[in-house]
């Protein structure tokens, strides 16, 4: 059984270079995998599945080529696409993920998220991110207009950038202490999440026991991928963008 785990492609129109990589990512690595876990932030902005520009379809249409050769994909929300739904992942040939979920890797129970809520010394963003989890919320958004919805994300876009020039750095890196709360209420010794950017693999205690937190990297200025494969240990990978 070999598993890969990507998050944070951000992609969008105005990185073409990034599309590119995925796609060879796709071709080269990902169609010898049994199964492909999309971890969010896959796309920089999600306004509802409606909106198909020529970028999701594209990358719509070549998950759906992938799973159709026999890879499992499996997508999680982030916090730039949690608006992605049933009908983008039917197109794809995916199947949406709750955030967080236990997996069975290899027999080693795994706690899979995307990892913005284990960064809880930014108050700020946590409320935020509640309302914008808010169900009702969300059904009175993708009500809206197109270029409504189009409008708004550039806004809230624009004033994120804004607002996190101005944090230090460890307000928008993970809360050590939510980490070991959330492995040890789900009973877990190993922590797979992306949204940081900080690509690493961290040693701790969970449940009394060694646990290993593995961040996946964003795909910026490289590519990031985790390989689990034929029970050995998980093997962070990167190559050049």
């Amino acid at each position: 059984m070999t598993a890969l785990f990507i998050s944070d492609l951000h992609l969008e129109e105005s990185r073409p270079d990034i599309t590119a990589a995925f796609l060879r990512f796709i071709d080269h690595n990902a169609v010898h995998a049994d199964t492909l876990y999309i971890l969010g932030d896959f796309f920089e902005a999600w306004i509802g599945d409606d909106e198909r520009t020529p970028l999701q379809e594209q990358v719509a249409a070549a998950l759906k080529t992938l799973s159709d050769t026999g890879t499992s994909i499996y997508l999680m929300h982030g916090n730039r696409d949690f608006l992605i739904g049933e009908d983008f992942c039917q197109r794809a040939g995916a199947t949406l993920l709750d955030d967080p979920v236990v997996v069975d890797l290899d027999g080693t129970p795994t706690l899979l998220m995307h990892g913005d809520s284990l960064c809880t010394a930014d108050v700020e963003y946590q409320k935020f991110r509640v309302s914008m989890r808010n169900v009702q919320w969300q059904k009175t958004f993708l009500a809206r207009p197109l270029a409504d919805r189009q409008l708004v994300a550039r806004q809230l876009r624009d004033i994120s950038m804004a607002r996190n020039k101005g944090k230090e750095e460890f307000i928008m890196d993970v809360t050590w202490e939510e980490v070991v709360k959330a492995m040890e209420s789900h009973g877990v010794e190993r922590l797979i999440h992306g949204h940081t950017h900080r690509p690493a693999e961290h040693e701790l205690k969970a449940n009394g026991l060694p646990a290993r937190r593995i961040v996946l990297g964003d795909w910026a200025e490289s590519v990031w991928w985790l390989e689990v494969a034929n029970g050995q240990p998980p093997e962070l990978k990167k190559e050049p963008l």
